[in-house]
């Protein structure tokens, strides 16, 4: 039967984010009256302008019917405060005509761009992992062919260098070589996925071989190896982030795609939640819980003397409350995992860190 303690424990967990904040709309008494939005801002930082809970940022627009989406700011776009009719403070948009950029290439062609829309993280932070690193299932990893080695006897690669592999039922002769970083475990030891990692494009080489295949690597951003795998290149659209706020939703920092001990502002984490219960752009708490107590004549912490003893939880032990140190915005959405840019810290991060309602 489930000790009174980690009933209570689990209760503290699940009311402690609703308790604490509620989502309720308030002005920063700096923020700006007028702003235009300027070539290298972001969605979150001029939120953050404006709110203490940025993720709040569409509820300042529910009365402006002229801008159908407020995750799409353009530079140049001038943001106003007024109050409406209901004396609820909004945010006004004052647009210019895009005007788009018109180039000459070498060739002569003329090349006309039209104006993007800010992001809404800092693109040059998360970019690299967007593009370059993933979280796949070890069958899914396992079904690619993989390099074999070259005449040399060479055991890593660059570009330029031709190299053998096993032959790809694929028909597409350009790929991406995938390198296997790490194994994700979540906090009770499951095993959620491979950390992988896209370290170079390869194509084929024209040759006559039954179960192998010659290729040719290209763009190698970092050493290819034996056994990396050949995956067939995808044209794939960038992701969608629109800013929300978690509700009920609960997990864990399991690990971080930097390999560093101790996280901080703009650090990426994974979380061990997946596509079934995050998206891009929503925004979670961080919370940590400090070690249990052991409430004697010369109160303790568990497993001060003895570590084992934090393997069990006694009638005696004191739960500390789980505080909140800091805020991520999911950025990448995989089958059982997830990655995050941590957003705001006021201490260190570590692994086992608890992300929730902000």
């Amino acid at each position: 039967m489930m000790s009174k303690k980690l009933l209570r424990f689990f209760t503290v967990l699940m009311l402690l984010p609703t308790l604490c904040w509620a989502d309720v709309i308030n002005i920063k008494q700096d923020a700006p009256q007028k702003y235009v939005v300027q070539k290298g801002d972001t969605l979150w930082d001029i939120s953050k302008m404006y709110l203490d809970k940025p993720w709040l940022w569409p509820e300042l627009w529910r009365t402006n019917t002229y801008i159908k989406n407020p995750h799409l700011i353009y530079p140049g776009d001038e943001l106003s405060l007024r109050q409406n009719a209901q004396g609820e403070t909004v945010i006004e948009l004052v647009r210019q005509p895009p005007k788009a950029e018109i180039k000459i290439s070498p060739e002569g062609t003329k090349l006309v761009k039209l104006a993007e829309p800010i992001p809404a993280l800092p693109w040059s932070t998360i970019r690299p992992f967007i593009e370059n690193d993933q979280i796949m299932q070890q069958v899914e990893y396992d079904r690619h062919p993989y390099i074999l080695g070259n005449q040399d006897g060479s055991v890593l690669f660059a570009s330029n260098n031709i190299a053998l592999s096993k032959t790809s039922r694929s028909y597409q002769t350009k790929f991406n070589v995938l390198h296997k970083q790490n194994e994700i475990y979540d906090m009770a030891g499951n095993f959620i996925g491979l950390q992988v990692r896209h370290v170079a494009n390869a194509e084929a080489v024209d040759a006559d071989l039954d179960n192998q295949k010659l290729i040719k690597i290209e763009d190698a951003n970092y050493e290819v190896q034996r056994g990396d795998r050949l995956v067939p290149q995808e044209d794939n659209e960038p992701t969608s982030i629109t800013l929300s706020g978690a509700t009920d939703q609960r997990g864990f920092i399991i690990d971080d795609l930097e390999q560093h001990r101790l996280l901080g502002k703009y650090n990426v984490v994974i979380v061990d939640l997946g596509s079934d219960q995050v998206s891009a752009g929503m925004v979670m708490g961080i919370y940590a819980q400090g070690p249990n107590i052991i409430d004697d004549v010369t109160p303790k912490y568990k497993g001060e003397n003895n570590p084992l003893a934090n393997a069990f939880i006694l009638d005696s032990d004191i739960i500390q409350p789980a505080l909140k140190i800091g805020e991520i915005v999911v950025f990448k959405v995989f089958e059982k995992a997830s990655y995050a840019l941590i957003t705001r810290s006021s201490k260190v991060i570590s692994r086992g860190a608890i992300v929730a309602r902000p």
